[in-house]
């Protein structure tokens, strides 16, 4: 934690029961410092909201407003980490390290991109779906 403070204030709070999660605005004041690391920002959220398990929180899509000072983004507070899996982007998991992307190669893309233009109807799609 840096030695200046920063305030976090959340509006727009809404209990979404279908995707089994809370969700919110955040707004982060931060005078005279730069901007606040979402780390920090997910463990005052964490406190704020008596979260029993950190990792179930994802904070997102942050904007510094002109001159600094203020920035305002989004989060969300799955009620577990399970459901977070579930219903979360795969690449904001990745963020928070519960997701690990497999890259394939250029070339294994390429091979079997070719191999499906050589296919047609069930068996291509059998080939695209295949995973």
């Amino acid at each position: 934690m840096s030695d200046k403070a920063c305030r976090i204030r959340t509006r727009k709070f809404m209990t979404n029961r279908l995707m089994q999660r809370k969700q919110f605005v955040i707004d982060v004041l931060h005078p005279g410092r730069p901007n606040v690391p979402k780390a920090e920002i997910t463990e005052k959220i964490a406190k704020m909201y008596d979260v029993k398990d950190p990792e179930g929180i994802i904070v997102f899509g942050f904007k510094t407003a002109f001159g600094g000072g203020k920035t305002t983004g989004f989060g969300l507070i799955y009620d577990s980490v399970v459901a977070a899996k579930k219903f979360e982007h795969k690449y904001r998991l990745a963020r928070v390290n519960l997701f690990e992307h497999t890259r394939k190669s250029r070339k294994q893309i390429k091979e079997r991109k070719n191999r499906a233009k050589k296919l047609r109807g069930g068996k291509k799609a059998a080939l695209v779906n295949k995973k």
